[in-house]
């Protein structure tokens, strides 16, 4: 199992990205969470195949519609072995 985390940055809240992530990160078989940062960013922890996890990320970096994504960071991060995916409020 590989994990990731992504910074998703631009106009990524108030436009249902958690929600759409987890829906995504479901259809791919991935595990981790979503959640919103106080600085209007948004943060991914991702855990599953490296196919799975390489589809999600070209994912976040479009995001849903009414998402404008202007910058995207990744980064390799330590397994917490998920077992769903979850939205942290």
């Amino acid at each position: 199992m590989y994990a990731r985390e992504f910074t998703i940055e631009g106009t990524v809240q108030g436009v249902y990205f958690r929600a759409a992530t987890k829906k995504k990160a479901q259809q791919l078989g991935v595990n981790g969470w979503v959640a919103n940062n106080g600085d209007g960013s948004v943060t991914v922890h991702a855990e599953g195949s490296r196919t799975a996890l390489g589809d999600l990320e070209d994912w976040c970096q479009v995001g849903p519609s009414g998402a404008k994504v202007e910058r995207f960071n990744v980064k390799q991060a330590p397994p917490e072995n998920a077992m769903t995916f979850e939205i942290v409020y």
